[in-house]
């Protein structure tokens, strides 16, 4: 672990700390009517939920560190990503491991950030 990716990795754990209670993913609303069926297992599964809390805590995070143009990219890929997942109706290993991609990439998105020294 870098001493850069630390903050990132502190931060989440207390963001789900303090949401651990709450009837929801961190992107969407779990009591909605109308969930889709990715949404459903996500809802349906801690491990799922956990996973959506997390990408979401680190997406928040890089786009708040991120340019304008690498936000818009960063944006447009997670739009992408959000597609392939609801590709997954409700199987789970298929979300997980979609969650696991997208993680895999945001942690090297943050590993590229033009840092000062």
């Amino acid at each position: 672990m870098t001493r850069h990716s630390k903050p990132l990795l502190l931060t989440a754990a207390a963001f789900l700390f303090c949401t651990a209670g709450i009837s929801h993913a961190a992107s969407f609303d779990c009591e909605a009517k109308e969930l889709k069926p990715d949404e459903k297992a996500i809802c349906d599964n801690r491990a799922l939920n956990d996973a959506d809390v997390k990408m979401v805590t680190t997406f928040d995070l890089l786009s708040g560190l991120l340019a304008m143009g690498s936000r818009g990219t960063m944006q447009d890929e997670q739009t992408a990503w959000l597609k392939k997942r609801q590709e997954c109706s409700a199987d789970v290993a298929c979300i997980q491991a979609a969650y696991d991609t997208r993680l895999k990439q945001l942690g090297e998105s943050y590993k590229n950030i033009n840092r000062p020294l």
